[in-house]
């Protein structure tokens, strides 16, 4: 039972910083595109909000694994 939870808490952990630091560096970029280039601000939002939603799929397919470990 304790391994189960500890393996739970590993894959959760683990799976959830990779797309943490990549949220995190799409937003930074995009902050930076826009602060040099601001009229170019709507050509940056929608693939910036679409990397994070694909990096944040990740996180989710780490709680999904979590929760299958039995």
């Amino acid at each position: 039972m304790e391994i189960t939870m500890l393996a739970k808490a590993i894959a959760i952990g683990l799976g959830a910083i990779g797309p943490a630091l990549s949220i995190g560096m799409i937003g930074a970029k995009a902050m930076e595109a826009i602060g040099r280039n601001p009229e170019a601000a709507g050509k940056i939002l929608v693939p910036m909000l679409l990397a994070s939603a694909f990096a944040e799929a990740v996180a989710i397919y780490a709680l999904v694994v979590a929760f299958t470990i039995s």
